[in-house]
């Protein structure tokens, strides 16, 4: 998606459909993270049609309201670092248990050096305010997830829900399988080997 408005999970979802559609893909497998997990949540609503399977990591199903007001007041702080030690260092002092060489690929990826010389992530961080407000809105009911899905969620996280975890066993019976992880919200990292 680009950097402009509008940013909803509506605009998300139907960029989404747009590049299946330019690269021939009518059904596919999902892997969704985070915001990614609700992304593939509001597409098996959209387009039910397209959904083969889906593997949530940590997906942020629904935040609840006064979560996603403190992550977006997080975020609109300027987060620029005088290099890209600093950025691995601030990640690690902030108690997540990310591998350090994890940080350091990740910030050669996504650290670019701006106009003033200070190094910040490559992403909108008014779009991300804005995911964060679009995150405490109700998702689609687990009943419309009708395919074989994992959920990984790091309970220490808190990320994901005892209820919501309840609610998709309820409505997916056999169709589900989650599994609880060690370490933080990044399990690809954090837990690796278990995600």
């Amino acid at each position: 998606s680009g950097w402009e408005p509008p940013w909803t999970f509506s605009a998300h979802a139907h960029d989404v459909l747009e590049t299946l559609d330019a690269a021939g893909v009518r059904r596919a497998q999902w892997v969704g993270h985070s915001f990614g997990g609700r992304l593939v949540l509001e597409l098996t609503a959209l387009a039910p049609e397209r959904i083969e399977r889906a593997a949530l990591l940590d997906p942020a199903i629904q935040l609840l309201p006064h979560v996603g007001f403190d992550f977006a007041e997080r975020e609109r702080a300027d987060h620029a670092f005088d290099s890209a030690e600093d950025a691995i260092v601030a990640r690690l002092e902030s108690g997540a248990p990310t591998p350090r060489e994890h940080l350091e690929e990740e910030m050669r990826e996504h650290l670019l050096q701006h106009p003033d010389g200070r190094w910040r992530f490559r992403y909108c961080q008014s779009a991300v305010v804005s995911m964060y407000g679009e995150l405490t809105t109700p998702p689609p009911p687990p009943e419309t997830l009708r395919v074989p899905t994992l959920l990984v969620h790091a309970g220490a996280f808190g990320l994901v829900r005892e209820d919501q975890i309840d609610a998709y066993r309820v409505a997916l019976g056999d169709l589900i399988e989650v599994v609880g992880v060690p370490g933080g919200h990044m399990v690809y990292w954090d837990a690796y080997e278990q995600t």
